[in-house]
């Protein structure tokens, strides 16, 4: 396994007037090469349970495991945890704050302890990962357009080689082009690498097409776990809480209400055209 929470709780100004029990007995495991997805409304623990994930805050209840070790443990490096699970926050220019790309980018490899040559190199081969090539180098991170600078700030935590990468909303703010490109290059980064990826998101279309398991969080609760179809099943348990399920979903269900034989675990725009095509033919 890679990372497990053990009945993890987290409580914001603990002991006063302004306590805010933000996480609630959070029992979860994600393996090796998992790609998920976390979706929850604002304020339900998402980004909260994923900056205990690489140790940036600590649990004020239970365990946080890495490959079975106890993070809290006393002979735990936390350096090396947040080298190898690397958290790009929601928005990239507080991660920014080189005077070039380049410069940005080799932070993470030398304070790892990589020398000046080996940090570049690692710089260099992330930021042709995320497709932006050399000309971007010398250029001020600053002078970028949104998307660019999420690809800057996803190549400062892929230089420093990490086997989990987590996003906090990593496409929000951008256009569909500009959404679309950063998660196709996550998706295609989580096949050729292998490493975990966890998805903070609020789009529930982007969470359907690329992650392998949902988790849903609820008032700093787990409310589902599971794959994309087994959740979205959940549609109107969904919209309790102030969620949705994808649009084809509603689609699916709409169809079959009206007599359509479709398969109404159909999520993504290919699969609902997959299903409405074979019954088609069967008519």
């Amino acid at each position: 396994m890679s990372i497990k929470a053990k009945n993890v709780n987290y409580t914001y100004a603990e002991g006063t007037a302004y306590e805010i029990h933000a996480l609630k007995d959070i029992n979860l495991e994600i393996p090796d090469g998992q790609f998920v997805g976390l979706i929850g409304h604002t304020g339900s623990g998402k980004s909260t349970l994923v900056q205990h994930l690489n140790g940036l805050v600590k649990a004020t209840g239970g365990r946080i495991y890495f490959d079975g070790r106890d993070i809290y443990g006393e002979n735990f490096s936390m350096k090396e945890l947040r080298s190898k699970v690397g958290l790009v926050f929601q928005y990239p220019e507080h991660q920014l704050f080189e005077t070039d790309v380049l410069t940005d980018v080799c932070f993470g490899p030398k304070n790892l302890g990589f020398s000046k040559e080996e940090a570049q190199k690692k710089a260099k081969e992330a930021l042709r990962m995320v497709g932006l090539g050399e000309e971007y180098d010398a250029r001020s991170p600053f002078e970028l357009s949104g998307g660019q600078k999420r690809r800057v700030a996803i190549a400062g935590v892929l230089a420093m080689n990490p086997r989990v990468l987590i996003l906090d909303e990593p496409t929000a703010g951008l256009d569909p082009k500009g959404r679309d490109e950063i998660l196709d290059q996550i998706e295609r980064l989580q096949k050729e690498r292998g490493i975990t990826v966890v998805l903070v998101s609020h789009s529930m279309e982007d969470v359907a097409r690329y992650v392998d398991r949902i988790i849903v969080m609820n008032h700093g609760e787990v409310r589902f776990d599971g794959t994309p179809k087994e959740v979205f099943r959940h549609y109107k348990e969904l919209e309790e809480i102030g969620l949705a399920a994808p649009q084809m979903t509603y689609l699916m269900q709409k169809l079959k209400e009206k007599g359509a034989d479709v398969d109404t675990d159909a999520t993504t725009v290919e699969e609902a055209a997959e299903t409405i095509a074979s019954w088609l033919r069967g008519q």
